[in-house]
C-alpha cells in the first residue's frame, strides 16, 4: 500500500471523489476559496474534467452527459433535488467552530451551526450544484472501529 498521496500513485492506489457540476470554473473556484484547495486544472474544450488538490485528496469536477463507451448505460448530472442524496463528501477537522467560522466567512452556506450528535460534532456546507459536504469534529476519547 502507498504512504503518499501522489496523483497518479507510482504505486498502489489514490481515491479520488468524483462530482458532475454545471459549471468546472465555479465549483473550481467555490472548493480553491472556501477549503483553500489547489485547482490543478479547469478541464477543456473536449470534456477533460477538472482537478483539484484537498488536503489529503483529489476531487475531480467535470460537467454531465449521456452515455460513453466505457459506462454505456449511464448519464451523469448534478443532483435533480439537493435535499435528495445519496453520498457526500465527508470532512473531518480538529476545530469545527473554527472551520465553521473560517468557511462561512470565505462563502460556505451552511445547513445549520455545528450540532453534537453521537460522539462528534458536525454541520453541513452546500456546494453550488447542490452536493453536501459533512464537516465533523469527533469527541476527546471517541475512537471508530
Amino acid at each position: 500500500m502507498a504512504n503518499s498521496y501522489e496523483m497518479p500513485p507510482r504505486e498502489g492506489f489514490t481515491i479520488t471523489y468524483f462530482i458532475t457540476v454545471d459549471d468546472i470554473d465555479r465549483s473550481a473556484d467555490f472548493y480553491e476559496k472556501v477549503f483553500g484547495g489547489r485547482v490543478l486544472s479547469r478541464g477543456d474544450s473536449r470534456g477533460a474534467s477538472g482537478h483539484i488538490a484537498i488536503a489529503n485528496t483529489w476531487l475531480i469536477v467535470n460537467v454531465g452527459g449521456g452515455p460513453t463507451p466505457d459506462k454505456p448505460s449511464v448519464t451523469l448530472s448534478v443532483p435533480a433535488d439537493p435535499d435528495m442524496v445519496s453520498s457526500f463528501l465527508n470532512i473531518r477537522v480538529a476545530d469545527i467552530q473554527a472551520c465553521y467560522e473560517l468557511w462561512k466567512s470565505r462563502g460556505a452556506e451552511f445547513l445549520t451551526e455545528p450540532k453534537d450528535k453521537y460522539g462528534e460534532t458536525r454541520c453541513y456546507i452546500r456546494d453550488p450544484d447542490g452536493y453536501i459536504i459533512e464537516v465533523g469534529q469527533s469527541k476527546p476519547g471517541f475512537a471508530y472501529g
